[in-house]
C-alpha cells in the first residue's frame, strides 16, 4: 500500500505575508488556504449597499464598518481560520497595521450559487463561535430577503427572516438598522 502525500500546511505568517502580494483573495483553513472566486456586479452591489448604509449611521460611534478586503481570523484550540465576509462592523478593532479582525459585531455575507453552501454550513458554523458576535446576516442576492442569526441575551443565536423591500433589520447592537431597500437599492431583476 502507498501512502498519500497531504500537503505541506502553510503557517499563518506566509499566508498574511503573501495575501499582501496578491491579487486573488485566499480563505486560511488551519493551514491550507483556499482561492475565493471573483463575485458578480449583483453581489458586489448589495454588499457596497450594506456598508454604506451602515457606515453613514456609525459616524462618530464606537462602530466601525469594513469592505470584503478585510479578512475575520477564528481561533480554534487546533487552528485558525481567516475568511473575508463582504461586510463588516467590529466594536473592539484590532490595530490599524493588521489586515484582519477578530472582535466583529456583525458579519454580513451576500450569498450566491456558488459560495451558498460554505457560507451556510461551514462559514456560519465558525462565525457563531466568535464571541463578540451579535449578528450574522445572510443576504438572498435575487429577491428581498435576508436570514439573521441574532446572539440571545440567554445565550445561543435565535434566527429572523426579514423580506420585503418594506422590511427594515434593527441592529441596536451597533446603534444601527439596515433597511432592506437601501440594501437592494439599484439592484434590478
Amino acid at each position: 500500500m502507498t501512502a498519500v502525500k497531504l500537503p505541506n500546511s502553510i503557517s499563518i505568517a506566509d499566508y498574511l505575508a503573501g495575501e499582501e502580494l496578491s491579487d486573488v483573495k485566499h480563505e486560511y483553513l488551519g493551514g491550507t488556504v483556499h482561492a475565493m472566486a471573483g463575485s458578480t456586479n449583483r453581489h458586489s452591489a448589495i454588499s457596497t449597499n450594506a456598508l454604506t448604509s451602515i457606515a453613514s449611521q456609525l459616524r462618530g460611534k464606537p462602530c466601525r464598518p469594513f469592505g470584503s478586503d478585510t479578512k475575520i481570523r477564528i481561533e480554534y484550540p487546533d487552528h485558525t481560520r481567516f475568511y473575508y465576509p463582504d461586510a463588516l462592523v467590529a466594536c473592539h478593532m484590532n490595530p490599524p497595521t493588521d489586515h484582519f479582525q477578530d472582535h466583529p459585531a456583525v458579519v454580513i455575507e451576500a450569498l450566491s450559487d456558488s459560495t451558498r453552501r460554505t457560507d451556510l454550513g461551514e462559514k456560519r458554523d465558525a462565525y457563531l463561535t466568535i464571541p463578540s458576535l451579535k449578528a450574522l446576516l445572510f443576504v438572498e442576492p435575487d429577491s428581498p430577503e435576508v436570514l439573521v442569526h441574532r446572539r440571545k441575551p440567554e445565550g445561543g443565536f435565535a434566527v429572523e427572516i426579514f423580506t420585503g423591500l418594506d422590511a427594515v433589520i434593527p441592529l441596536p447592537e451597533i446603534e444601527a438598522e439596515l433597511p432592506l431597500s437601501d440594501l437592494y437599492e439599484g439592484i434590478d431583476g
